[in-house]
């Protein structure tokens, strides 16, 4: 597709949100350019964990956008380039819990029988689900947008309003994350500082969450040659320092639940900031007469309602 000498649509962020959406735009006929100050390796994106489902992200729209992305990450998965695989995992409960209803419908859902939940836990179902590799999967979101004739742009500081935007394309999509907090001075968006620790997969496969979400979560998500433990959800913590007691506890909980991590290799300490919001911002609004779509706010589930939430700005958009 050729591009325009001057793009109908400015997508402003290289998260996984702005790069699917400006992905989805541009394959579907705009002329797109995708600006960030920042380098989509250096986004909050790129140290997710990442596993498919709603996660830090309290919207009752959230449900209908997770499902709606899950056929486009099934298609992306059969493709070793694209950082998207399927598999299976289980989720656990030490109370008595139900799985949501909605889970029935997702491929290989079982309720787990007893002997097979870890130790301490009664209650418990399997199912299977999306995981990402997170800088594999941005490395492909990117080349597949290049490729399909956008235009990347990286800046070398952050917009300060809409109207700088606006100097760029006549169209602006506004999916800057916690950017939103001085782009369009979105006091609502606020930072919800999460910890990962990576190790050695000295075997391992699938996934394990535990029930229900809580601010010292354990769950771990097995990748070919490493393992994400996590995990921590502090609220309006903003700085991205890592913190080794957390990291020990964060270890600790998944070491009971799996003792085979008892004696692997730490590799890496990962620190992000969700961008949080009491609900997703996705909705069309103007500035000086020109539209804008915002897509912000998804917590931790990013990864989980890209696609669906950009589909929509498709439709707002059009």
């Amino acid at each position: 597709m050729a591009v325009s000498a001057l793009p109908e649509v400015v997508v402003v962020g290289h998260g996984v949100v702005g790069l699917t959406t400006a992905l989805a735009l541009s394959e579907a006929g705009w002329a797109v350019s995708a600006v960030s100050d920042r380098a989509h390796r250096a986004t909050t994106s790129a140290v997710a964990g990442a596993l498919w489902g709603p996660y830090v992200c309290d919207d009752p729209r959230v449900l209908g956008w997770s499902l709606g992305s899950l056929p486009d990450l099934v298609a992306l998965a059969a493709d070793p380039r694209s950082g998207v695989r399927m598999a299976q995992g289980m989720e656990a409960s030490r109370e008595q819990a139900d799985a949501p209803a909605w889970l029935h419908s997702v491929q290989g859902f079982a309720i787990c029988h007893p002997s097979e939940l870890p130790p301490g836990f009664g209650w418990g179902w399997t199912y299977q689900a999306p995981v990402f590799d997170m800088p594999v999967h941005l490395d492909y979101l990117m080349g597949r947008l290049v490729a399909s004739g956008a235009r990347v742009r990286l800046l070398d500081r952050p917009l300060r309003d809409l109207d700088e935007a606006l100097d760029i394309a006549p169209v602006v999509v506004n999916c800057t994350g916690l950017g939103a907090g001085q782009l369009v001075g979105d006091r609502k968006v606020v930072p919800s500082w999460g910890q990962l620790v990576i190790t050695e997969n000295p075997g391992i496969d699938g996934f394990f969450s535990d029930h229900p979400e809580s601010e010292d979560p354990t769950y771990w998500i097995a990748h070919p040659d490493y393992i994400v433990l996590g995990g921590t959800v502090r609220h309006g913590k903003g700085d991205l320092l890592s913190d080794p007691e957390v990291a020990d506890e964060i270890v600790t909980r998944c070491r009971a639940v799996r003792p085979a991590l008892a004696r692997v290799r730490i590799k890496e300490i990962r620190v992000g900031l969700r961008p949080t919001r009491p609900r997703v911002r996705l909705e069309r609004s103007a500035h000086r007469g020109a539209p804008v779509v915002h897509n912000y706010g998804h917590g931790g589930s990013g990864v989980t309602l890209a696609w669906g939430c950009a589909r929509q700005v498709q439709s707002l958009i059009g």
